[in-house]
């Protein structure tokens, strides 16, 4: 059996043995909108549960636009010709409107990914700013929210007279969904909001991707855009070659919920049976650009791996590994319990520990074979897994080790499907407990 995975820029193909039990967990194929630019426009003219955002702009001093970085396969270049347009007809100049890019904690965006990103035209005509997380003048502090977490957002954020915000959903390791809320935390946060965000006790509660109801991360970011204030948003689907498939705009809560009930009924794909292995994806660009990004496609499969199984990873990961931070604890880390018994311990907390700890979640419950060709240039680091050469390698090891029939499951787009066991969608701090997933 031929499968493509979701790889770097271009894909991989793997050659599955014929007498293997292979099940391929995908999304139902989204139609992508004959006309997305005209899609976007009127979404943003009949917006869900709010005014039209030309209508919103006028009379105002300023304007901000949120959007995600590179690490979001957003077409910008269709996306934001409308919302700027928008605003324009509203009354607002380009001088007058500042394009602000959420990066959380991940690093700036250069002038030449912007342009890629969005288009010449929007970088020369536009102010664009990367948000920095690690400078502290950046930011406005806020106070605490109820649960003790320490607002710090970003000022030109704050200050703007009309904050609207962009982003794509998608199943999210953390929040259930991404988009909507996400845009202004952890997005615009500084760092000392992500020690309450991204706590070690946050990570083990009920969250994980699907996961919305109950989910504890999920209301602490409503709780904080609520707070600082979104006045407009304008969110979009995708399918597998990055083309629009949806448009939600108007209220950041009625229209984050719409989108969210979409991509469900699109990404939500079963199995009747937990897998012996699971072959996933990060993704491809630029999701697997890093390691640490990459995880994420690991974390796809923990819902429907069985308790002492393997996930097979296929990344590229051109970009190396991670940040300094994340380095280092991987560098640092023996084990997955020597990890979590670390940063459990008092007043422990350091920048990107919340995907470390996602890498132990995973490890908790299964082995992982990692499949890179990028990471043949890099150092040799710890990973907490396996390399191999080769999918097919990696397989034939766990044929090895399973019998020559193992259960397999393989997700082609790795995080952008949400794979469950008979409809069931599991926290990450507890899927490892689960035998039947």
């Amino acid at each position: 059996m031929e499968i493509r995975l979701d790889y770097g820029r271009s894909g991989l193909t793997v050659n599955l043995p014929d007498d293997v039990d292979v099940s391929v967990l995908e999304p139902q194929k989204g139609t992508p909108l004959p006309a997305p630019g005209a899609a976007v426009a009127s979404a943003l003219a009949a917006p869900i549960g709010g005014r039209p955002l030309a209508e919103l702009a006028r009379g105002r001093r300023d304007a901000v636009v949120v959007i995600s970085d590179k690490t979001r396969p957003i077409p910008y270049g269709i996306v934001l010709p409308p919302v700027l347009a928008a605003l324009e007809a509203g009354g607002l100049t380009p001088e007058r409107i500042e394009i602000l890019v959420a990066t959380g904690l991940h690093r700036a965006n250069t002038t030449e990914e912007l342009a890629a990103m969005t288009s010449p035209d929007i970088v020369g005509r536009y102010r664009i700013r990367n948000h920095v997380a690690r400078d502290a003048a950046q930011h406005v502090h806020l106070g605490r929210t109820e649960r003790g977490t320490e607002l710090w957002i970003d000022r030109g954020y704050v200050d703007a007279d009309l904050k609207v915000v962009t982003g794509l959903i998608e199943p999210h390791l953390m929040a259930g969904y991404s988009g909507g809320r996400k845009a202004v935390a952890p997005g615009c946060a500084g760092v000392d909001t992500m020690r309450s965000l991204h706590g070690a006790a946050m990570l083990e509660a009920e969250i994980g991707p699907g996961l919305i109801d109950d989910n504890p991360f999920h209301a602490e970011l409503l709780g904080i855009a609520r707070r600082v204030g979104v006045d407009f948003l304008c969110d979009v689907t995708i399918d597998r070659a990055r083309r629009l498939t949806g448009v939600y705009a108007g209220d950041l809560e009625q229209a984050h919920a719409a989108g969210v009930r979409a991509v469900e009924a699109h990404v939500r794909a079963e199995l009747d049976r937990p897998a012996d292995v699971v072959i996933t994806s990060a993704a491809g660009f630029p999701l697997d650009d890093t390691y640490y990004q990459s995880i994420k496609g690991m974390v796809a499969a923990l819902n429907i791996v069985r308790r002492g199984g393997t996930i097979i990873l296929a990344a590229a990961i051109t970009e190396g590994i991670g940040s300094a931070e994340f380095q280092r604890l991987l560098a640092e880390t023996a084990t997955p319990d020597a990890f979590m018994a670390r940063i459990t311990g008092p007043d422990f907390f350091t920048v990107d520990q919340w995907m470390m700890q996602h890498l132990c979640q995973v490890r908790r419950k299964a082995e992982v074979i990692v499949v890179s060709h990028g990471l043949a240039a890099q150092p040799a680091t710890n990973l907490l897994a396996t390399l191999a050469p080769t999918v097919e390698e990696a397989l034939a090891r766990c044929r090895a080790q399973y019998g020559p029939r193992p259960h397999v499951a393989v997700l082609p787009e790795g995080p952008y499907v949400l794979p469950t066991v008979r409809g069931r969608k599991l926290a990450l701090g507890t899927a490892w407990m689960d035998d039947a997933a």
